[in-house]
């Protein structure tokens, strides 16, 4: 290989590395910090729950792409599956999901759990393929949370 060509070769390589790397951590949580407990709730969601669940909003990708490839701890794809009501989610976060299998009970408490609720019940489903016939999940009302909880 002639000189030339070996400096060009590297170069393009050097160029590759530096655009790829660009590119990493660049997906950030797109909830407004204006919306306080939606926002913290995203904050919750990706500190806590993103090693399983995907969900755009909190710029978490937890979810097995493809089923085939799946473990038994991936969670549901949340861009993709709706998650109301609110009182729902909130039951999932202190039982251990619906299932009690894999998801830790109480992964986050209190005021916490109670934002992380409002944020997914809010946020979830916003990708999920249309049915005829069927209502969309920003169609659904997103609820209320237990009385004295907020």
């Amino acid at each position: 290989m002639s000189r030339l060509a070996k400096i060009l070769a590297l170069g393009t390589a050097a160029v590759a590395v530096v655009a790829v790397t660009a590119a990493c951590g660049t997906q950030r949580i797109s909830v407004p910090k204006s919306e306080v407990q939606l926002h913290n709730g995203a904050v919750l969601f990706q500190q806590r729950c993103s090693g399983c669940h995907t969900l755009s909003y909190a710029a978490s990708n937890g979810s097995a792409p493809n089923i085939r490839t799946a473990q038994a701890t991936s969670g549901p794809n949340f861009n993709q599956r709706c998650e109301r009501p609110v009182d729902r989610v909130l039951y999932a976060i202190e039982n251990g999901g619906f299932s009690g299998a894999y998801m830790p009970q109480n992964v986050v408490v209190g005021q916490d759990a109670l934002n992380v609720a409002k944020f997914v019940a809010t946020y979830a489903g916003r990708q999920a393929p249309t049915e005829p016939g069927v209502p969309t999940c920003q169609q659904k009302p997103v609820g209320t949370l237990p009385a004295g909880s907020q």
